[in-house]
């Protein structure tokens, strides 16, 4: 953890964490598009635009699953996230659209802890 806290530290808390949003919707949308490019290799298995869609739209879906994963242990540290909360975080990588969830759900509930104190 020590390796990701001196790489987060550079930046400010608000920039991570504009660009954790932003994976979090990136990540969804990529999920919508990586369902239809597996419905149009199922339907059309032998179609080349079928093969290159599905091959490009799964790696982008890849890059931003990833990049959600390695942002989540400085969004945990910048909002004082719980096990709990970091579990159903983690977890929300896992299903469709659940980023959004994740998104909109912590980051507010966070924000509104942080404006009473």
């Amino acid at each position: 953890m020590n390796i990701i806290e001196k790489y987060y530290s550079k930046y400010p808390e608000e920039k991570v964490t504009k660009w954790f949003k932003q994976i979090c919707v990136a990540e969804a949308i990529s999920w919508f598009f990586l369902f239809t490019a597996m419905v149009w290799i199922r339907v059309e298995p032998e179609d080349i635009f079928a093969i290159i869609y599905i091959s490009t739209v799964g790696s982008l879906h890849g890059l931003f699953f990833t990049l959600y994963l390695i942002f989540l242990p400085a969004i945990r540290k910048i909002f004082s996230w719980d096990d709990e909360e970091s579990i159903f975080a983690l977890m929300g990588a896992f299903f469709p659209f659940a980023t959004i969830f994740v998104e909109k759900k912590l980051l507010r509930k966070n924000r509104e802890t942080e404006e009473n104190q």
